[in-house]
């Protein structure tokens, strides 16, 4: 069975509590956590077996789900150290034996401390051997009184001082361990987080997911382990200390033994309820690291202070940090009021226990040495049982926190790859068709492209225009194979993209897109990670950066290319969000061999110079490249072999500058519109563009023709 599959929330021991009725993270009403109500809809009460077989079943579905984890988890244990992993084991082992000769010394002293006080009130023969001391079976050599009472202290010191050292051991190994098992899981979430498709990033309930597996099953696996460990030397010691109170009487160990079930009831069953918050409570965390962002960071900060956002976003955080107070307040209050109240069980029984050994012992049934190690060991035995009860529900809460990790492990990619994909031909030529592509994001009811069909030639350079929202990064996204389209197919060269290898089709494209990374590293490092094989190629971090005009911005910077960018990590510089796009551009072009150029708003940010230059050298810098930008400056985009023109995800111009602009369609009157801001000339504006453009009432229209204004 193992770890419950992803999707399943675990075995649910049905003794009330949240489950299955809950409502999902991702689903009901849109709530940043901005405005409104900071509380969630909490968890509902699931309706659970209430007879006691079905109770009966639940629990041995739990029982079996817990322990055929333990596997898995130590799988991944051993993996991150074995060494370490041994050393716990046997430190936790050899511990569980260790009670057991505390009790036996501690009869054979007690014993000891009786017979010299009888030896010399009753001028007995000074002489004491080992199976006069309770333990018959034990050999060993005559000695005084004394010298067998400071032998069995010096020996009792001796098993204290053992105890103390496995302890400090076992903490070591589980620090150790704890810390090794931690990098190797972020490493797994990182991975796993890698080979994800962009869709998964696109889903809140994925961002939950994350949080989870981070922070929630970071720790559960060493947990989990040390917790069986744990059970093994409870074991080892209640084997021996059952023994031990069967010989006082077979119904008082029985009852010892059954006293801690209805605290270990309680505590998984509220076990089950804190997992089950805690995974509705991660999004209200995610709401709080999100309020913590905006106040520390330093890209939100300028409109933080020019808003004075400060006080109200640090009043939302007390708001969603009290709801979620509150809600762990009322679950921890009843979790160990129930524990106390059914722990004080335990605390009778042990009473009866402490009251049946002492008048056994006054009725002379038993030495003084025996009476204190059953007593000894009657409060070991109960000890031992709540430990394992209390052991096993912490290894079911574990396994229901691990359960996270689990869950995003089982990911898989969404789009999927050929079994035997198509060879990237070398050298590609870049050709680029559309053939009827609709595609819609998931979770919209709106196509983002709809029959959309052209061809870039290779080696030509593209323009794609249209107003916002009309599906032109939506295009780089498809190229990409960031996406796939519902219907229809792209190809390059002639072949389907899908037939490719991924990772071989990205490979040959360079591309920057609007909301481009700012990585807080050095100047060289932002370049280089464009094609990180060449990272440490100077040469060709330089020749990039001059491809994208920013050479001149990073040699003046103090340390040049080794200067650190952004202010996170080392004294670095800021710099303008112009400059920044330089660096970005420049990252585009580190792939020298890349025959496909995708640049979603290359200039966006550029001053007037910065931007003509740059298209003054585009030429030269896709000579042998196919090239698609997208720009809504009309000066670039004429430069253009070619345009096309998107609205509403469907493709209702294509042609030259020269061309659209003779046809006098919505190109023309846009650029018109733009044109209009120099020359002042009157543009007339559709009432639909009007409603919709950007530009409506920068530009003056011709009177009593409807334009809106």
């Amino acid at each position: 069975m193992g770890m419950m599959p992803p999707g399943s929330h675990g075995p649910v021991i049905w003794w009330g509590g949240w489950g299955r009725g809950r409502r999902k993270p991702e689903s009901g009403p849109a709530n940043s956590g901005l405005t409104g109500d900071p509380t969630l809809e909490p968890p509902q009460q699931p309706e659970g077996p209430k007879d006691l077989r079905g109770r009966w079943e639940s629990l041995k579905q739990s029982v079996t789900g817990t322990t055929a984890a333990l596997p898995q988890v130590l799988r991944l244990v051993w993996e991150a150290s074995r060494p370490i992993t041994i050393g716990l084991f046997a430190t936790t082992a050899i511990a569980g034996v260790i009670p057991t000769i505390s009790v036996g010394i501690t009869l054979m002293l007690t014993n000891a401390v009786v017979a010299g006080i009888a030896i010399h009130q009753f001028h007995q023969p000074d002489r004491v051997v080992f199976s006069s001391l309770g333990v018959p079976w034990l050999p060993g050599p005559t000695l005084t009184a004394v010298q067998m009472i400071v032998f069995l202290a010096a020996l009792q010191f001796v098993v204290f001082v053992v105890s103390a050292l496995l302890n400090t051991l076992r903490n070591i190994t589980q620090q150790l361990l704890q810390n090794s098992v931690s990098m190797r899981i972020q490493l797994m979430v990182m991975e796993k987080a890698a080979s994800l498709d962009l869709p998964f990033y696109e889903d809140p309930a994925s961002y939950d997911l994350l949080r989870r597996a981070q922070n929630d099953s970071i720790n559960r696996p060493v947990l989990m382990i040390a917790t069986a460990f744990g059970l093994l030397q409870t074991i080892l010691t209640l084997a021996t200390m059952i023994v031990l109170l069967f010989g006082v009487s077979w119904v008082l160990a029985v009852v010892v033994l059954i006293s801690p079930i209805p605290a270990f009831i309680a505590d998984t069953r509220y076990g089950w309820r804190g997992y089950n918050i805690a995974r509705w409570g991660s999004r209200l965390l995610r709401r709080m690291q999100y309020m913590v962002s905006l106040v520390t960071t330093d890209s939100f900060a300028k409109e933080v202070k020019l808003f004075g956002l400060g006080e109200y976003f640090i009043e939302r955080y007390r708001l969603i940090a009290n709801a979620f107070y509150e809600s762990q307040r009322s679950q921890l209050v009843r979790r160990y009021m129930t524990g106390f109240v059914l722990g004080n069980l335990s605390t009778i029984v042990t009473s009866i226990t402490y009251l049946y050994i002492a008048v056994q012992a006054i009725a002379g049934r038993m030495s003084l040495g025996s009476l204190t190690a059953y007593t000894q060991a009657a409060v070991q035995v109960q000890n031992s049982i709540q430990s394992v009860l209390s052991g096993f529900s912490g290894m079911y809460e574990h396994n229901l926190y691990l359960n996270n990790l689990v869950e995003l492990m089982a990911k898989q990619p969404s789009m999927p790859v050929a079994a035997e994909p198509e060879p990237v031909p070398q050298p590609l030529r870049g050709e680029i068709r559309f053939e009827n592509v609709s595609f819609a994001y998931p979770g919209s009811e709106n196509q983002a492209l709809t029959e959309l069909s052209f061809t870039v030639e290779a080696g030509e350079t593209l323009a794609v225009v249209g107003r916002n929202g009309a599906g032109k990064t939506t295009l780089f996204k498809l190229i990409c194979r960031l996406y796939d389209p519902l219907e229809g197919r792209i190809l390059i060269d002639g072949v389907d993209i899908r037939d490719f290898e991924p990772a071989q089709l990205r490979r040959q494209i360079g591309a920057m897109f609007q909301d481009y990374v700012d990585y807080q590293a050095t100047a060289s490092e932002n370049i280089g990670l464009g094609n990180v094989p060449e990272i440490a190629d100077r040469d060709a971090v330089v020749s990039a950066s001059k491809q994208a005009g920013s050479d001149e911005l990073i040699a003046n910077l103090p340390a040049g290319y080794d200067t650190a960018l952004g202010k996170w990590f080392d004294a670095g510089v800021n710099l303008s969000g112009g400059e920044w796009q330089k660096v970005a551009l420049a990252r585009a072009f580190m792939r020298e061999d890349a025959r496909i150029l995708l640049l979603d708003e290359p200039t966006s940010a550029l001053d007037a110079q910065a931007e003509y230059d740059l298209f003054e050298r585009l030429r030269s810098l896709t000579h042998g490249r196919t090239a698609v930008y997208i720009s809504h400056r009309f000066s670039t985009v004429r430069r253009a072999d070619r345009i096309i023109f998107l609205d509403h995800g469907r493709l209702v111009e294509e042609g030259t500058h020269e061309e659209l602009m003779r046809l006098g369609g919505r190109y023309a009157r846009l650029f018109r519109m733009q044109a209009a801001a120099y020359t002042g000339e009157d543009v007339e504006m559709l009432p639909e563009e009007a409603m919709s453009s950007p530009l409506a009432g920068k530009y003056p229209a011709k009177p009593g023709d409807g334009a809106v204004v």
